[in-house]
């Protein structure tokens, strides 16, 4: 199907080719064009045979580059070029299902789309992909692939994502891994389901796929407090999360004394601090390849803050700063903030735990607080010069929290500036001193 042209730049390749608004792109270099994929795949070359259609007209253009790599300068409705790709699954575990009604529509859209994996990271599950696209991702050499394993167990994997198909497409790893495609798996966890034996198992069918896959993290399932006619789940308790931590430590224990100390399998931070335990350095990590998952963001921020820490000159620092955060950050940011208080006489920085009553207090990343809980826990509070937030709890534009709360708005309600700071421990750091 033609892909309609929404624009083409000034001075362009397509531009100077005589291609104009509202064109139909049919192909390239005789390759059908479906989405962005085809198109950022088939115009890496110098020469360029376009195929499009106006006004039910087909008709043909030349390119000729001078950079293999060079755009040619054509638009389109949207980033995908077409629609995107919905879940077709219902997880027992699923996230969405879980969120209070009245939020912005695009917070209950269940997005399993093999193209933003590739282009973002997104993870899927292999259950939406057809047999082209399948094929396209070797063809391309697509990679690394992030992919939402869950189980290795195939009839298991039906019961937990209530999709018939969902333990036939685990043969796609295999196909993948033949065809020298990277991927990334992940393991939502659910006590007593498909962790012990069955994680296990998982684990060692996931190995046999090494270097293929490159990493496997294993994060706790994430429950709000709307789980009304939902599945029946619960949080882990402490025991059952060091349990999950011994059994992949056995795991990596075993797998890097045959393949040259390499670590495969990773729990999740939140795993360790559900079991109380310290977490391992950022050594262990290797090339935190499941940072998005939440394995190993408080060893890298720690790392990163306690060397920005050590290269600053020892001084007087007049400020004073506070810092929100969820309940799982909250330790360490404290003894974060302690170490630059200790080396900065006169600075002064006090870290807010913040409950995360919107979602359920079981919920205690940073990533999901809202505006109405800071304005709620925060309100009538000494913030010194500024208040601190994390910015992964705001959307990618970094404007607003996930419900609909803005920075202005708590800026303006809490009479402070709102200072959004990544998980970056030099940004950290400069924000505690002052840009200084």
């Amino acid at each position: 199907m033609p892909v309609k042209i929404h624009s083409v730049l000034p001075d362009s390749y397509g531009k100077k080719a005589g291609i104009e608004n509202g064109d139909e792109l049919i192909s390239i270099n005789g390759t059908e064009i479906f989405d962005v994929l085809d198109y950022r795949f088939c115009i890496q070359s110098k020469k360029l045979s376009l195929k499009l259609k106006r006004n039910g007209e087909e008709f043909e253009v030349n390119i000729r580059k001078s950079d293999e790599f060079a755009d040619i300068g054509l638009e389109f409705e949207t980033y995908l070029m077409d629609k995107q790709h919905s879940c077709k699954n219902k997880c027992i575990f699923c996230f969405v299902d879980q969120m209070p009604k009245g939020m912005r529509d695009t917070l209950y859209f269940k997005d399993d789309d093999s193209r933003l994996s590739f282009l973002f990271g997104n993870y899927i599950t292999l259950t939406g992909l057809c047999e082209r696209e399948a094929q396209r991702i070797i063809d391309m050499h697509i990679s690394p692939v992030n992919i939402s394993v869950h189980t290795m167990n195939p009839q298991l994997r039906v019961e937990m994502m209530k999709n018939r198909f969902a333990g036939d497409v685990l043969k796609n790893l295999n196909r993948f891994a033949e065809n020298n495609i990277e991927m990334n798996t992940q393991l939502v966890l659910c006590p007593g389901i498909n962790d012990g034996d069955e994680l296990r198992f998982s684990l060692s069918e996931l190995a046999k796929l090494y270097p293929a896959v490159k990493s496997i993290a294993a994060v706790p399932v994430g429950l709000t407090k709307y789980r009304d006619g939902l599945y029946p789940l619960r949080t882990y308790t402490k025991e059952e999360a060091s349990q999950v931590i011994d059994i992949i430590d056995e795991f990596n224990a075993h797998f890097s004394f045959f393949n040259n100390g390499e670590i495969l399998a990773f729990a999740s931070d939140e795993f360790y601090l559900l079991a109380e335990r310290d977490l391992p350095s950022a050594d262990y990590y290797g090339e935190f390849a499941q940072l998005d998952n939440g394995v190993g963001v408080c060893a890298l921020l720690k790392d990163e803050f306690l060397c920005a820490l050590e290269n600053e000159e020892k001084r007087a620092v007049d400020r004073k700063v506070t810092i929100a955060t969820g309940c799982a950050a909250y330790d360490l940011l404290c003894e974060l903030s302690q170490a630059a208080m200790e080396k900065f006489t006169g600075l002064t920085v006090n870290v807010v735990k913040v409950k995360n009553n919107f979602f359920g207090e079981t919920v205690t990343v940073a990533g999901l607080l809202t505006g109405i809980d800071l304005k709620e826990q925060l309100k009538n509070k000494d913030f010194g010069d500024v208040l601190l937030i994390p910015a992964v709890s705001l959307r990618n534009e970094r404007d607003k929290f996930l419900d609909d709360v803005t920075i202005e708005e708590i800026s303006e309600y809490l009479g402070i500036n709102v200072v959004p700071v990544e998980n970056d421990g030099q940004r950290l750091l400069d924000e505690f001193l002052g840009g200084v």
